[in-house]
């Protein structure tokens, strides 16, 4: 069953502007959903849209939301009240590369704010309105770094953790009531805002950089198969020998090392 015949015809995406954002809304465009799309930066969305709507005669509705903001849940809700968000996906994700102590308070806020508050109360709202019409779907991006402590990630890993976690217990209580969850746990992905990272080869048998597409595809594929897809073959291989091979304590030696190596830290 296609994604518009299961879940209907309107998909918000939060955090759409490029990178997998940008591909999970041209995926679903090319299903047939009609997109709001929604990032900080209101030229992107507008290239995008235009790009979208030419390519796929969708209707796509562009709307500029800094998701750190103290109120921006609040303040997106508003602006998406008239539309029945059919399919929700929570892409934005905020991060800080470095030690702990050398970021400053509000920034660990806005990372928080970001990746766990501001998508904690949309997926109440959104979420709480397709088990009323008993059909929806909703994908929390999830990340590596969020599946063990992760040094010089430390915050952005401890909020991906949340989403993961978040998903896979919606997924649980929502599974027989018509509404799909899944977290979507991607690596390394050839996004903008990782290559601005501008990161070095960390060792020979890092995983391959997927690219958004790839990882949009085997997201979709798992929706409402499973609670959580580690998209790429090798990431999943990589997640397999950490977790379920290593100790713990050796898996959190070489996530630190890695990001270490990998921004010459």
């Amino acid at each position: 069953m296609s994604l518009l015949m299961k879940y209907g015809k309107t998909a918000l995406i939060a955090g759409a502007s490029e990178g997998i954002g940008a591909a999970f809304a041209k995926h679903l465009a090319m299903c047939g959903l009609d997109l709001l799309i929604v990032a900080r930066r209101i030229d992107p969305l507008a290239a995008l849209a235009k790009e979208i709507e030419e390519k796929y005669k969708v209707s796509v509705q562009i709307i500029s939301c800094d998701l750190s903001a103290v109120d921006a849940a609040e303040s997106l809700l508003h602006a998406v009240d008239q539309y029945d968000i059919d399919v929700f996906i929570y892409n934005a994700g905020l991060s800080y590369i470095g030690a702990f102590e050398k970021n400053d308070t509000e920034h660990h806020l806005q990372i928080a704010r970001t990746n766990i508050m501001t998508p904690l109360s949309m997926v109440q709202d959104l979420g709480t309105k397709m088990l009323l019409r008993k059909r929806g779907a909703i994908v929390l991006m999830g990340s590596l770094a969020g599946l063990q402590g992760a040094g010089y990630l430390s915050t952005y890993a401890a909020t991906k953790a949340f989403d993961t976690i978040l998903a896979e217990s919606l997924w649980y209580e929502w599974k027989n009531k018509g509404v799909d969850v899944i977290a979507c746990v991607a690596g390394a992905t050839s996004s903008p805002n990782f290559l601005n990272t501008q990161p070095k080869k960390a060792g020979l048998i890092e995983p391959k950089v997927q690219t958004p597409e790839e990882v949009v595809a085997e997201c979709f594929e798992k929706l409402g198969k499973q609670p959580r897809i580690i998209t790429g073959f090798a990431n999943r291989l990589a997640s397999f020998i950490m977790h379920r091979v290593l100790p713990r304590k050796l898996a959190i030696k070489i996530m630190g090392d890695t990001t270490r190596k990998m921004y010459e830290l």
